[in-house]
């Protein structure tokens, strides 16, 4: 029987008492499961840290001896149980490390899926699916008006001019995907990559998730014009950079408003959109479907007197 009351949410974040653990908690507790490494759902001070590898690389990188007590390094498909659950991570696709994360208990299967995406990315492990009773999905993009586009054709727009770009980019996951995807199909284009996204970069590497066909910022480059330069950069940097001459700026984002800043519309997406959330629950078949960061009315409303939808 699925458990209404199985995670529920409290002042430290999505709490799971049969095994009294949090998943991707906000505040620091004794036992974190986390689903990958960014900031938002990956936070410094817990004491137990359930994680995969390449997800607690980046935390201790990041939050170095605030990263955790004690780190659990679990593989993907291994099981291993906190309290009376029994866990499995299963690759989300999200970025390098990213998981789902399988839970059984009495012979229920709850599936979080934390961020996901269905599209191709060269630089993490691929989406798997699996069966589950009750799917707790992201809704980030869950509005049926959000398709994301082909990022293959997106990133191509990068060949119809000549001008050096100033690309804006998360620094973990997004950057690396897009080396990725400029090097195989702007072969012209020479990647630039701010100081602060290079220790990722190395990490992606150690991993065998990137290759090093970019180089690291040369402000003597970037004062030539049309060169076919593209200098990757975090938010910030990007956000500073705002009176830019002599390049593009653009901003890779499945938001709107984030490309509403740039010379350029560039949507690429980590995350699933409307349709990969349909797919997503055809392949889980769950009988419930509880959903969490984002709206779930539009599910809500889709699946009314067919399929339970609840909303965390």
């Amino acid at each position: 029987m699925i458990l209404p009351d199985f995670l529920k949410f409290n002042e430290s974040g999505l709490y799971c008492r049969a095994g009294d653990f949090y998943l991707d908690p906000q505040q620091p507790v004794m036992h974190a499961v986390i689903s990958h490494a960014h900031g938002d759902h990956a936070r410094r001070g817990n004491s137990q840290v359930y994680a995969t590898r390449p997800t607690a690389v980046v935390m201790q990188h990041r939050f170095k001896k605030n990263a955790a007590k004690d780190f659990h390094l679990i593989p993907f498909h291994q099981p291993f149980t906190i309290g009376d659950v029994h866990l499995t991570f299963i690759p989300a696709g999200h970025i390098l490390g990213s998981a789902q994360v399988l839970m059984e208990y009495q012979g229920v299967k709850y599936l979080y899926t934390g961020d996901y995406k269905l599209q191709h990315d060269e630089a993490c492990e691929p989406i798997e699916f699996v069966k589950a009773d009750v799917l707790i999905t992201e809704t980030t993009f869950a509005d049926p008006k959000v398709q994301h586009p082909d990022p293959v054709e997106e990133i191509k727009k990068l060949n119809e001019f000549p001008h050096n770009v100033l690309l804006g980019a998360y620094a973990l996951g997004k950057s690396q995907r897009l080396i990725h995807l400029i090097y195989q199909h702007c072969p012209q284009r020479k990647i630039l990559v701010h100081h602060s996204i290079l220790p990722l970069n190395k990490i992606y590497e150690s991993f065998s998730f990137l290759r090093p066909v970019y180089e690291p910022y040369n402000r003597r480059l970037m004062k030539d014009t049309d060169q076919g330069l593209v200098y990757i950069v975090p938010p910030m940097t990007f956000n500073s950079y705002f009176r830019a001459k002599n390049v593009v700026r653009v901003f890779a984002s499945g938001w709107q408003h984030r490309q509403e800043a740039g010379g350029l519309e560039l949507f690429v997406s980590d995350h699933a959109d409307w349709n990969d959330i349909l797919y997503t629950i055809e392949q889980v078949q769950p009988s419930e479907v509880w959903t969490l960061h984002g709206s779930g009315k539009f599910l809500k409303q889709h699946f009314e007197g067919r399929l339970t939808v609840k909303i965390l």
